[in-house]
């Protein structure tokens, strides 16, 4: 069926058909992501993320891969790391700069830990996590014992991110587990009612065996300690962590933390401005469906979907299950608005990485996530292993309708079995274009073609930045610098708003822990950078 099919279509014209540039752009290196024809552990098809990351402070973003292996083989990958050469095209530079370590890579997250003013990256895998350090010469160096992040035990890390939740000035870091996994005593497919699906033999879980959990560690200089106990988050429940979004969602100028979970309910902490959380995703809305129903959460997007100037919250699911649209209505109250919002007509496909992003530069934000089933061995009709990337226009006021191939492009609708996704403005045109990780195949870029008759304006700016748009027609429009979102992804520190024929825009900035400052004439059609003072 068709997506006109699946529900009303406007017949609106779109101005942003997307075309696949991945081969003439050089990013031809395939992911090595578990088996290729089957697979006996969810770890093998559970990874993995992308992170939007100027890595050598050139003003052009630059994007590393989040790579993975094979057991029983040695299969000679490692994390990728691609630089942007400002014409269109990406050199693979991962031995160069350091950052070629081979593992089950999960997650990523971008933040200047120590203060130095260039990115870090901040690796989740199954086995051991890494911090590599930017040494401001186009290197890294894993640093991960020296920050006191070095395990003994083998983890399955799953989401982080980088968040300052004490105001220190110095970004902290959340990790999420996914479950406690050992493959010499987890059961392969077969014999186990948890290992089957439609009647098939599959990977065993996640229900069935033994949830993750949460940990947080305060940066105290470069050193992260465990606070996880006494900060609160250990008291929340077990469960199937996977991405994690901080941002302040209460509008109380302190972030807040929202952990997805697979099959079980989400996590909402609420950051008690005295290093302690309290976890409230039931009172908040955003734990389970409308139906009081816990779903399969696997990516993230958060942004502002209705200009009213409050973050909300947009989730993935499995096939057979509706994503949730989450809408904030103040003090970090959600409701949810899939049905009203015309986002209960796709339910087919298993959904990842998500960002809610202005494609078509309206002053609305869009909707796109990625999608593809977990077993490659999949032989049902009605569940293909490689499937399409979905792309939803805002219609304003948080109204949604699926875009058909002919004007979301060919690109978008081409099938694959693809996790993480990343928005970025890689060509500096002034437009949204899309990378996309997918499994044991090259990543994707989709290059935004739009005629471009709209404005734009873009800031660079530090992490928990919040940036509101001050509409003409009285609307407020937010975005928050985040240090990851989507699935297991990094989006970078580019602010993207699209300001239709206006060619000047006022905007309110909010650095973390500071009162908020109005700018008001600044030009249209360029990136401005926004740099806190000390």
């Amino acid at each position: 069926m068709s997506p006109s099919a699946r529900g009303k279509f406007s017949g609106r014209p779109w101005d942003a058909t997307f075309t696949d540039v991945s081969q003439r752009a050089g990013l031809t290196h395939p992911t090595v992501y578990g088996g290729v024809d089957r697979i006996d552990y969810l770890v093998e098809s559970s990874g993995g993320g992308l992170a939007v990351i100027d890595f050598d402070r050139d003003g052009w973003q630059d994007l590393f891969v989040v790579n993975g292996t094979r057991f029983h083989e040695a299969a000679g990958s490692h994390h990728l790391l691609y630089r942007n050469n400002h014409d269109g095209t990406f050199t693979e530079v991962s031995e160069r700069a350091g950052v070629a370590k081979s593992g089950w890579g999960m997650a990523v997250a971008v933040g200047d830990y120590d203060g130095d003013g260039w990115d870090d990256l901040f690796v989740t895998q199954w086995g051991h996590d890494i911090l590599f350090r930017n040494n401001g010469n186009g290197t890294f160096s894993d640093v991960t014992a020296k920050a006191g992040l070095a395990r003994a035990e083998v983890r399955w890390g799953a989401g982080a991110t980088f968040v300052d939740y004490d105001r220190d000035g110095r970004p902290d870091l959340f990790v999420s587990t996914y479950l406690d996994f050992d493959p010499a005593k987890t059961p392969k497919p077969g014999g186990n009612p948890n290992c089957t699906w439609k009647g098939m033999n599959v990977a065993c879980g996640p229900r069935g065996l033994a949830p993750g959990r949460h940990y947080l560690f305060h940066n105290e200089r470069g050193k992260f300690v465990d606070v996880t106990r006494e900060s609160g988050v250990l008291a929340a429940s077990p469960v199937f962590g996977m991405t994690v979004v901080a941002a302040d969602f209460d509008d109380d100028g302190w972030p807040d933390l929202y952990a997805a979970s697979d099959s079980t309910p989400s996590h909402y902490f609420r950051n008690l401005h005295n290093g302690k959380f309290q976890e409230e995703g039931l009172e908040r809305g955003v734990a389970v469906n409308e139906d009081g129903r816990e779903q399969a959460g696997m990516g993230v997007a958060v942004a502002d979907v209705n200009n009213d100037g409050r973050l909300d919250i947009f989730k993935t699911h499995f096939s057979e299950d509706t994503p949730v649209l989450y809408i904030n209505e103040g003090r970090g109250s959600f409701r949810d608005a899939t049905l009203t919002a015309g986002l209960g007509v796709e339910t087919r496909y298993v959904g990842w990485g998500a960002s809610l992003a202005d494609f078509d530069n309206d002053g609305w934000a869009d909707l796109f996530w990625v999608s593809g089933h977990l077993y490659p061995e999949t032989k049902l009709a009605d569940f293909p292993y490689r499937t399409p990337a979905l792309l939803f226009r805002n219609l304003g006021a948080a109204k949604f309708e699926q875009l058909p191939p002919d004007l979301a492009g060919a690109a978008i609708a081409e099938p694959h079995s693809s996790r993480g996704s990343v928005v970025f403005d890689y060509d500096h045109d002034g437009d949204l274009d899309i990378a996309i990780w997918n499994r044991n195949e090259p990543v994707r870029l989709l290059r935004n073609g739009a005629a471009k008759p709209a404005q734009w304006i873009q800031f660079e700016a530090p992490l928990h930045t919040r940036v509101t748009l001050l509409r003409a027609d009285g609307r407020r429009q937010a975005q928050e610098v985040v240090s990851q979102s989507s699935f297991y992804s990094a989006p970078g520190r580019v602010l993207h708003f699209g300001l239709r024929a206006a060619t000047k825009a006022d905007v309110e900035v909010q650095f973390p822990g500071q009162p908020p400052r109005t700018y008001r004439g600044l030009a249209a059609g360029q990136r401005h950078s926004l740099i806190q003072s000390k």
